[in-house]
């Protein structure tokens, strides 16, 4: 059963205003340079645990972020689990570090190693353009729009960038003992980057380009984050209310919220977790991808930072 969430009156009334009036232009996010990124990721071919891809993505972040201003630093370590070792490497960057009240937006850039669940081609490249690389974009094109912003939103934003959400032998939802790496180790040294305060909110963006979407609020996140998920869904379904359902999914969908979660920051997940036949097979190609799709959830995210805090 799909339950109905109700969305925050006082948002849908008057909180829009106060957020337009200081927030950057919405047209300045721009969809034709955030599926340019997703072009781009894509060229790097595999990108999963412990390949060329995979680190050519995490340097091309780098790249674009430094263009900006906009310092990044590695958290860099070495998983030696039951399953596997492998170097890990999650990326933060900072936009007015000197904030002491911060927010995450967040995403995964590592893909899958193979398109496990094509049932033509099971063992051929994951391209990943929904499910790895347009939650890359959506981060970088907002980095773009707030690195430009005549003003900063209230609170200093973190762009985080996890690795290992694929897993430990990165086959996602393919793997019956599947679990997160790197929001894991990101919560678990939390006091690295917060040493006197937790961030009051985390996004987690993911399969976040397809052009059919359909966004429901995720149910844990509603149990983690009922307010920011509100404000969120508010602005979002003003702004195109066929893509922001106000309803809530009927199972939880586990992603990088719940590591945020369990750490005490209030953390809520955006997927469109709906896109069969696609998913995770070899045709989650960039023709899936929509530049509308991508505005409108990059527009609504640029909103909700700017609300007042």
């Amino acid at each position: 059963m799909i339950r109905t969430i109700a969305l925050a009156g006082l948002l849908l009334l008057g909180g829009m205003a106060v957020c337009a009036a200081q927030a950057p232009d919405p047209s300045q996010w721009n969809g034709q340079r955030a599926l340019a990124d997703i072009a781009r990721q894509l060229s790097f071919g595999r990108r999963s645990l412990d390949t060329q891809g995979h680190e050519k993505t995490l340097q091309y972040i780098e790249q674009e972020l430094t263009k900006l201003g906009i310092k990044s630093q590695r958290q860099h370590w070495v998983d030696q689990g039951t399953r596997g070792t492998h170097g890990l490497t999650n990326l933060i960057a900072r936009l007015d570090p000197a904030n002491p009240r911060r927010i995450i937006i967040g995403t995964h850039y590592d893909s899958l190693i193979r398109a496990y669940n094509d049932p033509k081609t099971p063992n051929a490249v994951m391209p990943g353009a929904n499910n790895s690389a347009s939650g890359v974009a959506l981060l970088l094109e907002t980095a773009r729009v707030l690195s430009a912003a005549p003003s900063r939103p209230p609170l200093g934003v973190d762009l985080v960038f996890f690795d290992g959400e694929e897993g430990p032998v990165s086959l996602g939802a393919g793997d019956p003992q599947w679990q997160a790496l790197g929001s894991p180790y990101f919560a678990e040294h939390l006091g690295d980057f917060y040493p006197q305060a937790k961030p009051a909110a985390a996004a987690i963006f993911d399969m976040v380009c397809y052009r059919n979407i359909r966004l429901l609020a995720e149910e844990s996140s509603v149990a983690y984050a009922r307010s920011d998920v509100e404000k969120f869904w508010s602005i979002g379904n003003e702004l195109a209310p066929k893509v922001f359902v106000p309803q809530v999914t009927s199972t939880p969908i586990f992603d990088d919220q719940n590591a945020l979660a369990d750490a005490g920051i209030p953390s809520f997940l955006v997927i469109g977790f709906q896109y069969d036949p696609w998913f995770n097979t070899a045709q989650d190609t960039i023709d899936k991808c929509s530049i509308q799709t991508l505005e409108t959830i990059g527009r609504t995210t640029v909103r909700y930072l700017y609300l007042p805090r």
